[in-house]
């Protein structure tokens, strides 16, 4: 059975993320964020937006709040594709642009902290529930997270570390390089 200290361990990984998340907006600018530098080479703008995208559709399949995400925030946005771009490819997703960065921000920050306030709220014995069964279909079966859930299922703790925090790295990772393509520093040491 996992317990508080899971649960407090994990709240505090997404927060550090999260932060990084922070640290990085705060110090690009609107130029930086969607420049395209190289073909084929996409912008950090498409990182930004899929990662939080991912993020805030995902919690509601763990048994938290509905998707912040709407036409609206698209809109407020100016997002040029409103889509995290997980089923397009590369081609389509060079054209991701931020329109209005302020707006993005505040939408990123609405995301993280519905993440965070709904993990710390989590009953820990119920991380391990299996939120989606074995075998998996098509769109699940080829991910990072049923590599891990394997045939046991994908188990809300599973879900949690794969589909927000392990995905979130990732694309920090990509942000860290392409922030060195336009000039800036990384994030940590």
């Amino acid at each position: 059975m996992m317990d508080y200290d899971y649960r407090s361990s994990l709240s505090r990984r997404l927060r550090a993320v999260h932060s990084l998340y922070d640290e990085a907006c705060a110090s690009m600018d609107l130029e930086q964020v969607n420049r395209v530098v190289l073909p084929g080479v996409l912008p950090i703008a498409f990182s930004l937006v899929h990662q939080v995208l991912i993020e805030d559709g995902s919690v509601v399949f763990i048994g938290g709040p509905d998707p912040q995400m709407s036409e609206t925030w698209a809109t407020r946005m100016g997002l040029a594709i409103n889509d995290p771009g997980k089923e397009k490819s590369v081609e389509e997703m060079m054209n991701q642009r931020i329109g209005d960065y302020e707006a993005f921000l505040e939408f990123q920050r609405l995301v993280f902290r519905a993440t965070e306030q709904f993990v710390t709220s989590i009953d820990p014995a119920t991380f391990t529930d299996v939120v989606i069964a074995f075998p998996y279909g098509p769109g699940i079966a080829q991910t990072f997270s049923a590599r891990v859930g394997g045939e046991a299922g994908i188990t809300r703790s599973d879900a949690i570390e794969c589909w927000m925090y392990q995905h979130a790295l990732r694309h920090m990772g990509e942000i860290e390089h392409a922030r060195a393509l336009v000039g800036l520093k990384g994030m940590t040491s």
